[in-house]
């Protein structure tokens, strides 16, 4: 398929995409403050330098993009039609790496939420305060293990 921009054009737009503060990962930084947290920004020393740590609670906020990061069965995450040849590795390196960060922070005892830009709203925003509050040691077996995705419940 054809690209309906020139090079110059879609250059420009592409270069426009952020890979830090995004409008999704402020919204969640903005709740996540007005709720009462203290966080830090992009560690370093952690895997994948996380969007949102919260050291108090030992706890990592990942905040995903549908398309860059592949939200299965998401409406939001397709292949684009043209150069699928350059975008299918790509975006299946970025899943492949996103699991490794994933594990690695587990491992080291951080508890992972990821957050889909697709599913943002007030009701999860507000399960995911609780989540994040809630002490892990005094969790019930039905949820000893903490959520891998945060969508909305239909």
């Amino acid at each position: 398929m054809v690209d309906i921009v020139d090079k110059k054009t879609r250059s420009r737009m592409m270069s426009g995409i952020r890979g830090k503060d995004t409008s999704p990962e402020l919204l969640v930084r903005r709740f996540l403050h007005d709720a009462g947290f203290r966080y830090r920004l992009h560690v370093p020393h952690l895997p994948g330098k996380p969007d949102i740590v919260l050291p108090k609670y030992r706890a990592v906020v990942e905040v995903r993009g549908c398309f860059w990061h592949q939200h299965a069965g998401c409406r939001y995450a397709y292949v684009p039609k043209s150069r699928p040849e350059f975008w299918l590795p790509k975006l299946r390196s970025n899943v492949l790496r996103d699991r490794r960060q994933s594990a690695t922070l587990k491992q080291s005892g951080w508890r992972l939420f990821e957050v889909w830009e697709c599913s943002l709203d007030p009701l999860l925003l507000k399960r995911l305060v609780r989540e994040i509050k809630r002490d892990p040691r005094k969790r019930s077996q039905k949820i000893a293990t903490p959520l891998r995705s945060l969508k909305r419940r239909t």
